[in-house]
């Protein structure tokens, strides 16, 4: 019986966006529908390059009189500075409230663990549990919660990986990444139908036209993985790059092209000394290609 665990996320912070255009604001410029994210639920989004291309990557609360947003902690300034970027004359207010705020993660239960802040099922995948935005001087006793194992961030993210969902700056390189490389439209990270944001125009039409090739999947090696950033080679050609891992457990963005033709034709698919076998997410719609001719862009 898997047991309920929780975990603080130390590399994340908390940008607060308020006033009365919030919702506006962030609408017609995220690619998740704000306008559908009631309060005590949360969505996964991302903030685009007018190319198409990730900037950000985050989830995004409605709290009581506020958005929150759950991003990484390295890039969070950063993020407050582009969004100030496109405030212009907008009511809005954007404030860095890390220092005053914390991200906690709870897996191994279906039940919303009862924790004095706010808290949703992760809006990429139910089975990766719950995040919460929780007081930081209210933290041991969140952690201490009942019922609940503490867990480390590290176990976390050995969750995740297990269940082959991928972060940003960790899985794939923000500013380098379309949404469709990174799964975000099978993540429930890209709202279609919902109109204009930065950079829809680029991602519709990947959508529309089946052309994303990129993929970030899981990958099993045959001895513990070595670090993020080890080129895979398929057949003995170039094709992805490891991300993160937790032993032999480990996330990579592919060539979906490329892999399919190593492994029609029984070529190894390696990265560093570790043989791989690589698979498709449990939940992933998109598929191998029909032929495994690998030509085309790298």
């Amino acid at each position: 019986m898997q047991v309920a665990t929780i975990a603080e996320l130390s590399s994340r912070s908390v940008l607060s966006i308020g006033g009365p255009q919030a919702q506006d604001f962030l609408q017609n410029l995220v690619t998740c529908d704000v306008d559908s994210i009631a309060p005590g639920s949360a969505g996964y989004g991302a903030l685009l390059t007018p190319q198409g291309k990730i900037l950000f990557d985050f989830i995004l609360f409605s709290a009581e009189d506020a958005y929150l947003i759950d991003t990484p902690a390295r890039s969070a300034a950063e993020l407050a500075k582009r969004l100030a970027f496109y405030k212009l004359r907008s009511k809005v207010t954007i404030e860095d409230v890390g220092a005053e705020l914390a991200v906690v993660a709870c897996w191994g239960t279906e039940t919303a663990p009862a924790l004095p802040g706010t808290v949703a099922l992760d809006p990429r995948l139910p089975a990766l549990g719950f995040r919460a935005i929780v007081a930081r001087d209210a933290i041991g006793a969140t952690l201490a919660a009942p019922g609940l194992a503490h867990g480390t961030e590290a176990d976390y993210h050995a969750h995740r990986i297990s269940l082959g969902v991928p972060e940003g700056g960790l899985d794939f390189a923000f500013g380098d990444t379309f949404p469709h490389d990174a799964d975000m439209d099978d993540l429930h990270g890209v709202a279609f139908d919902k109109g204009c944001f930065v950079g829809q125009e680029v991602v519709s039409r990947m959508k529309h036209r089946g052309t994303a090739r990129r993929r970030i999947v899981p990958v099993l090696g045959d001895h513990d993985l070595p670090p993020p950033g080890t080129e895979l080679m398929a057949g003995g050609r170039p094709a992805g790059t490891l991300g993160t891992s937790a032993g032999a457990a480990g996330l990579a963005l592919v060539r979906l092209d490329r892999v399919k033709a190593a492994l029609d034709a029984g070529e190894a698919v390696t990265a560093g000394e570790a043989t791989l076998t690589v698979a498709l997410p449990a939940w992933a719609r998109f598929s191998w290609p029909d032929t495994g001719s690998g030509d085309g862009e790298t």
